[in-house]
């Protein structure tokens, strides 16, 4: 295949994979795409650790690097608060209801997770945290760094284009994609509301050609409910010069979803998700489980906006997964995930580097059936 994403970055197919886990990163660029590693709960440690094994297993063969440096944040306005100013804003009426809720389901206590008020260093999601990241991934040699929640910093975009490294940017809107490109970015990711993780209210059908239409001739990746060849066909003829993936990996042979978590995924039907501000203060869409309907409740607080929600929860999702292998229990029902509408296809495990050629067949597949149909 050859479209500018394939030139680009030198690849067979033009399939991004975005995955938290550094085996999928690399069995996807070895079978011919462009595995992206997420960072964003990566301790630099962990950062540097998983880059300089990625780049001896893959060789030259190219991988990515995604970060988060929202647009928004709280505190940004008076500078970046510490991690102490923050914790000390989160209202006790919220503390209070996580920690019912905990003991309502019978979540023990996990005595090897301590609260962010004990844990040095930056807040999640926070521009410092990112430029130490980012200095490590630019320390390493990825082709591409994307930027997954508003324009990439204008310092993020010179320092990869001094290091010949490219730039990618998610965008839920037509506007966000302009936004993108007037900051430097060299490649738009168009997300439709289908996706998981963070996400617009516009449909994949109808944000794709919008963006394609606006930024052109910067390539776009299509995204938000693809994880096969169909509609991997359907991106392509929206003007689309790749797609990115997230949700599809998450049930792969090399994941490392929290097996609970991957079994109702396996389990799960396409109508099984919502848009959820529960973990991370922002809309992100989740597999829909008893801790989304707890936060959605009319009596229970509104979540926290970014970084307070997920300072207030990441203790708590901590000892959920803990004890979420025990069948039948409350921490079982709680466990949950970001994962797309896509996860109703998502019904079998197989290996990521099989996912890459079933795309691939089932792509050539509906293209010669569409190329069928206009033959006179």
């Amino acid at each position: 295949m050859q479209t500018p994403i394939t030139e680009m970055f030198d690849i067979e197919f033009p399939i991004v994979a975005f995955t938290h886990c550094r085996d999928v990163v690399v069995a996807v660029s070895k079978a011919g795409g462009l595995g992206v590693l997420g960072a964003v709960a990566h301790s630099d440690a962990q950062l540097e650790t998983d880059l300089a094994w990625i780049e001896d297993e893959l060789g030259d063969r190219p991988y990515g690097i995604d970060l988060i440096v929202p647009a928004r944040y709280a505190g940004s306005d008076e500078g970046g608060l510490s991690v102490a100013d923050l914790v000390s804003t989160i209202p006790g009426a919220h503390r209070d209801f996580l920690d019912e809720m905990l003991k309502r389901y019978g979540v023990p206590e996990n005595p090897d997770s301590a609260g962010w008020a004990e844990r040095p260093g930056d807040a999640p999601f926070s521009a410092n945290r990112a430029d130490r990241q980012l200095d490590i991934a630019l320390a390493h040699h990825p082709v591409l760094v994307a930027n997954a929640l508003g324009p990439p910093p204008r310092d993020m975009v010179e320092r990869c284009h001094e290091a010949g490294v490219k730039v990618g940017a998610l965008a839920g809107t037509k506007v966000h994609a302009e936004r993108h490109v007037a900051a430097g970015a060299d490649i738009i990711i168009a997300q439709g509301t289908e996706g998981g993780g963070h996400t617009g209210h516009i449909g994949s059908m109808v944000l794709l050609p919008e963006v394609v239409d606006a930024v052109a001739p910067v390539p776009v990746l299509g995204a938000g409910g693809i994880g096969r060849g169909r509609q991997m066909a359907a991106a392509v003829a929206l003007g689309a010069a790749g797609v990115w993936c997230g949700s599809v990996w998450l049930t792969t042979e090399e994941a490392e979803t929290h097996p609970v978590v991957k079994d109702k995924m396996l389990a799960a039907g396409s109508g099984d998700t919502l848009r959820s501000r529960s973990i991370t203060g922002k809309p992100a869409r989740m597999l829909r489980t008893a801790w989304t309907e707890e936060w959605d409740r009319d009596d229970t607080p509104a979540p926290l906006g970014m970084p307070l929600q997920p300072m207030l929860t990441g203790a708590a999702i901590d000892r959920i997964n803990r004890a979420a292998h025990h069948e039948g229990s409350g921490a079982e029902d709680l466990a949950t995930y970001f994962v797309g509408q896509v996860v109703g296809t998502m019904n079998r495990s197989r290996g990521a580097g099989q996912v890459v050629m079933d795309m691939v067949e089932e792509f050539i597949d509906a293209a010669q059936a569409v190329a069928a149909q206009l033959e006179v």
